[in-house]
């Protein structure tokens, strides 16, 4: 089952409210070939941390206006957002441990 939440702005924006929680934002694109080496990474950071942080996904030609707002200009970029702040900002592809080690670093 596909925890990786899917965002737009307005749950994106619903989402940073929750007090507390750190966010691991994934910003894709269908057409992005080291975007695919990333999905299955954040799937399993989904999976593995559930009840203690959040994974999402921002699919930057759905969603231009997530994209701006954080000023991503390549993909693949994963975001580290705490209490509503961008703590930790990655551009290409890494691994998994790579991902974990940045999420329990904010938790």
């Amino acid at each position: 089952m596909d925890k990786v939440l899917a965002l737009g702005e307005t749950q994106l924006d619903k989402l940073l409210k929750v007090e507390g929680l750190v966010i691991a934002l994934d910003f894709t694109a269908t057409w992005c070939g080291p975007c695919k080496v990333v999905a299955p990474v954040m799937q399993q950071l989904a999976e593995d941390y559930w009840k203690r942080a959040a994974v999402a996904k921002v699919d930057v030609d759905e969603s231009k206006d997530v994209a701006k707002r954080y000023g991503i200009r390549s993909i693949p970029a994963v975001l580290i957002i705490k209490e509503g702040e961008v703590v930790e900002r990655v551009v290409g592809a890494k691994s998994y441990e790579f991902y974990k080690d940045l999420v329990d670093k904010h938790l």
